[in-house]
């Protein structure tokens, strides 16, 4: 064989193999993916947010939300939350955030307000179906015309239901949620009395833009908005997402790990 051949049939093996591992364990798409969503020439199909989406580094976890003024409920409730981002924010060892330190579920609205990773859509005639990468946890939406119940149990990821505004916007409405369940990872509260608009607007075939509104008149003065207009890149058909799941076992040595480096210093 030729040399030239052989470099070249091992260039086109070793790129085929690189391209297949590429099909399975993706964190997510690049921000360069979303500029090129905003710039997408295909209109949006109607009434349809099928596929896997995605925001990129802004929907990665950083330093918290600037929320609305809490109320003396919420500065109570809040007073033992010892957070590693924010304002608040403690040292590693001294951090009691349950989804970090116990593997509490991250719960709702959480789970679009912070590691707001790759999450899928799937619409059934009845159900709207948002499959989470992050703790690869899912909720259900439903769409049947059902209202939300008068006085529900909580959930960690609450009671939805959700309708089409137009063909472009589909508005969820979520109450119910677990008040056990931190906002984000700065620590913000939040009562059983929160009620969560979420507003997936899809712009183009490749682009959406999520908003969400809080209104919780225990724990915050007036309702606010952590997320507005958050871009959401489409991901190819392919897209497997990866698995990010909270280990009980793995936070505990992490945790031990950190505690005998701090030990040693």
């Amino acid at each position: 064989m030729k040399p030239i051949l052989a470099v070249a049939l091992l260039v086109a093996v070793s790129a085929s193999a690189v391209a297949r591992a590429q099909e399975w364990n993706r964190a997510g798409l690049s921000d360069g993916a979303l500029t090129a969503s905003k710039a997408s020439a295909a209109p949006a199909p109607k009434r349809d947010l099928t596929g896997i989406w995605d925001a990129g580094g802004q929907g990665i976890a950083g330093p918290g939300h600037e929320s609305a003024p809490w109320t003396d409920w919420a500065k109570q409730k809040a007073a033992s939350f010892r957070p590693g981002n924010g304002p608040r924010a403690v040292y590693e060892n001294d951090i009691n955030d349950p989804l970090s330190t116990v593997c509490d579920p991250t719960g709702f609205p959480r789970q679009v307000l912070y590691e707001t990773r790759p999450f899928q859509i799937v619409q059934t005639p009845t159900q709207v179906l948002i499959l989470y990468m992050f703790e690869k946890r899912w909720r259900v939406v439903w769409t049947d015309g059902r209202a939300l119940p008068k006085d529900p149990d909580p959930r960690w990821y609450g009671y939805s239901v959700g309708h089409w505004e137009d063909d472009d916007t589909f508005v969820v409405n979520t109450i119910g949620t677990d008040e056990r369940t931190w906002l984000d990872n700065s620590g913000n509260p939040h009562s059983a009395d929160l009620m969560v608009e979420e507003r997936y607007h899809r712009v183009n075939h490749d682009l959406m833009e999520l908003t969400v509104t809080l209104d919780d008149p225990k724990a915050y003065t007036r309702p606010w908005m952590p997320r507005n207009r958050m871009p959401l890149a489409l991901a190819p058909a392919n897209f497997d997402m990866m698995e990010m799941i909270c280990s009980p076992t793995e936070v505990m040595d992490f945790r031990k790990n950190i505690s005998e480096r701090t030990n040693n210093k």
